[in-house]
C-alpha cells in the first residue's frame, strides 16, 4: 500500500494521532506549538511540568467584581457631527466639556468628565463623580446649549470607557509584574456592567488597593507670577510621557526617581514654556520644598520654582530643575532627546507612579461599596488541584471498569477507553495552547466530558454488535452511520442547550459550558470518527 493510500485508508485514526501529538507538544514542550518564550523565562516553570495556566480555584489569588461610577447621557444633540459627510467639531466637544468643568453648581476633578463621539456618529457625554445629580447634570449640559432631560440621563458609563478600564486595568497589572491576571466586563440583570478583575497570588487589599488609584499623572509648575504670588500649572500630564523606565534611587539626595521620556510632539511645547516660566533661568535649583515621606510642605518665604509629581491631585514630590536640564532647555536642544526625572519620596510611591506611567489613567473608578470579592489562599488551591487529579484518575478508573464489566471483550473495551483519553489530552493541549486559566468549573467540565464521551462511544459499540455478528464492511458502516446520526443530534442538542451558558457571564458555569462544548466538538469531528475506523479493523475481516 502507498503513502496515499495508506493516508486515504486511515485518515481518520491518523487525524487522531496527529491532534494527540500536537496537544502533548503544547502541554509539554517548553513554549508549546507558538514557540512562545515567556514560557520558558518564567520562574514558576521548575514548579510546574506542564504548559497549563490556573486559575483562581486552582492557584489561588482574589477576583473582584465592582460597578464604574458615573452617568451618561446618550445620543445628545450637541451640533457636533456633520449630518452629511460625518464630520467631527472637535472644538464643540472641547466647549461642551470645558462648561461641565466650569459649572457653579459642582466641582469636578481633572478626568471627571468627558465627551466623545460613538463609531455611529452619536455624542455621548460622562460625569464620573457619584456626588453629582441627574438634575445637575443636566442642567450643566443646558448652559452649554445641550438640551437633556435629567430622566434621560443614566448611572453606568459608555461602552468605550469600560474598555478603556479594562485596557488600563490589564496594563496595570502586567506593569506590576503581575503574571496570569485577566480583566473582563460581567453584564448584570437590569443593564448594569461590573467590572471583573481576576489576578492569582494576591490578596484582595492588595487588589483593591492597585485598582482604587486611578492613576492620573500630572507634572505642575509651581512658580511666583510677575506679582510675586505662587501659581500651579499643569505642563505635562500621562499622556505625553512615551517610555518609562524602572524607579531608582535618586542620585542627588534621598528619594526616588522615574527616569521618562516626553512624547515628541509634547516635548517642544514642555521645554517652552519651562523657559517663559524662568525655570531654566532664575528658577534653576529654586525648590526648597519637603515632604514628610507622603505629602509635601508648602510653608515657605520667598520664590519658589518647583516641579510638582501629582498623582491623583496629591503632590507626592517636588524638584527644582536641575542646571544640565536647564541649559539643555534654554538653548533649544532638549527637545531633540526629551527626557527627565520624575521624583517620589518613597520606593512605593515611586513604584505607583511607574505604573500609573506605563498603564494610563483610569477614565472612572470602581464603586468598592458595591464589589463583590472572592479569594482564596494558595494552599488551599494546592489541595483542590490534588483532590482535582484524585477525581479525574477516579472517573477515568470508574469509566473503564465499567466499560470491560459491560463488553468483556478487550476489543472494544481498550479502544473505547483509550480513545476517551486522547479526547482529553487534546482539550487539554488546547487550553495550554489558548493560554487558558483551568479552573474547577473546567475540571468539571472535563469529567463530564469524559463521561458523555463514553457514552457516545458505547452508543457505536451497540449499535454495530446488537444485531448480530459484523461479517463485512458494508454491514458496519451500515451500522455505524445509523449510530453516528443519534450521537450528532445529541451533541447538538447539547451545544444548543450550552451556548447561552458559554455566552453569557455567568462566573464559573461559563467555563463548564467551554469546555462540554469543546468536548462535543472534538468527538464529533475527532475521536468518535476514529474510533468507528478502529472498531472495524478488529471486528471485521478489514
Amino acid at each position: 500500500m502507498g503513502p496515499i493510500s495508506f493516508i486515504k485508508e486511515y485518515w481518520r485514526i491518523l487525524l487522531l494521532v496527529t491532534f494527540v501529538a500536537g496537544a502533548l507538544v503544547a502541554l509539554f514542550i517548553p513554549g508549546g506549538i507558538m514557540a512562545d518564550d515567556s514560557l520558558v523565562e518564567d520562574d514558576e516553570i521548575d514548579d510546574n511540568p506542564t504548559n497549563i495556566e490556573y486559575g483562581l480555584g486552582l492557584d489561588g489569588g482574589t477576583r473582584i467584581s465592582a460597578p464604574v461610577i458615573g452617568m451618561t447621557a446618550e445620543d445628545i444633540d450637541a451640533g457636533a457631527v456633520n449630518e452629511e459627510d460625518g464630520s467631527v467639531d472637535r472644538e464643540r466637544l472641547t466647549e461642551i466639556e470645558n462648561t461641565l468643568y466650569d459649572n457653579d453648581e459642582f466641582e469636578l476633578e481633572t478626568g471627571d468628565a468627558r465627551v466623545s463621539v460613538d463609531d455611529s456618529g452619536n455624542v455621548h457625554a460622562e460625569i464620573f463623580d457619584p456626588d453629582v445629580t441627574e438634575a445637575q447634570f443636566a442642567a450643566a449640559l443646558g448652559e452649554a446649549g445641550v438640551d437633556v432631560d435629567p430622566d434621560d440621563i443614566r448611572n453606568g458609563v459608555t461602552e468605550e470607557t469600560r474598555n478603556q478600564i479594562i485596557e488600563t486595568i490589564d496594563s496595570r497589572i502586567n506593569a506590576a509584574g503581575l503574571s496570569g491576571g485577566s480583566v473582563y466586563d460581567s453584564a448584570r440583570l437590569g443593564g448594569e456592567y461590573y467590572i471583573v478583575t481576576e489576578v492569582p497570588d494576591m490578596d484582595p487589599d492588595e487588589l483593591r488597593e492597585l485598582l482604587s488609584e486611578r492613576g492620573i499623572v500630572e507634572v505642575v509648575a509651581y512658580h511666583p507670577d510677575e506679582n510675586g504670588t505662587q501659581q500651579n500649572e499643569t505642563v505635562l500630564t500621562g499622556a505625553d510621557i512615551a517610555t518609562v523606565d524602572p524607579p531608582e534611587p535618586d542620585e542627588r539626595g534621598s528619594g526616588y526617581v522615574v527616569p521618562v521620556a516626553v512624547d515628541s510632539n509634547a516635548a517642544p511645547g514642555y521645554q517652552d514654556r519651562m523657559n517663559e516660566l524662568g525655570f531654566t533661568g532664575e528658577g534653576v535649583q529654586q525648590c526648597s520644598l519637603r515632604g514628610d515621606g507622603e505629602t509635601i510642605n508648602f510653608d515657605h518665604e520667598g520664590e519658589e520654582y518647583c516641579l510638582l509629581t501629582v498623582v491623583d491631585g496629591e503632590v507626592v514630590d517636588a524638584h527644582s530643575m536641575g542646571p544640565s536640564l536647564a541649559s539643555n532647555m534654554a538653548d533649544g536642544s532638549w527637545a531633540n532627546d526629551p527626557s527627565f526625572q520624575m521624583g517620589a519620596q518613597t520606593q512605593p510611591q515611586a513604584q505607583s507612579l511607574s505604573v500609573n506611567l506605563q498603564s494610563g489613567a483610569m477614565p472612572a473608578t470602581l464603586d468598592f461599596s458595591q464589589d463583590e470579592t472572592y479569594s482564596l489562599s494558595p494552599a488551599l488551591a494546592d489541595q483542590f488541584k490534588l483532590y482535582s487529579l484524585l477525581i479525574g484518575a477516579l472517573s477515568v478508573l470508574t469509566v473503564s471498569g465499567m466499560v470491560f464489566l459491560r463488553y468483556r471483550d478487550i476489543r472494544v473495551a481498550s479502544p473505547m477507553v483509550v480513545t476517551a483519553m486522547a479526547e482529553v489530552v487534546i482539550l487539554l493541549g488546547f487550553a495550554a495552547l489558548i493560554r487558558m486559566p483551568l479552573d474547577l468549573s473546567h475540571v468539571a467540565g472535563f469529567i463530564a466530558v469524559v463521561g458523555t464521551g463514553v457514552d457516545d462511544l458505547i452508543i457505536i459499540a451497540d449499535e454495530v454488535m446488537d444485531d448480530g455478528d459484523v461479517n463485512s464492511q458494508r454491514v458496519f458502516e451500515s451500522r455505524f452511520r445509523k449510530a453516528f446520526w443519534i450521537i450528532g443530534a445529541a451533541a447538538a442538542t447539547t451545544i444548543i442547550a450550552m451556548s447561552p451558558l458559554a455566552v453569557l457571564s455567568l462566573g464559573d458555569l461559563r467555563g463548564f459550558a467551554i469546555i462540554t462544548i469543546l468536548g462535543v466538538l472534538i468527538g464529533v469531528l475527532i475521536t468518535r470518527p476514529a474510533y468507528g475506523d478502529i472498531l472495524q479493523r478488529l471486528m471485521t475481516d478489514k
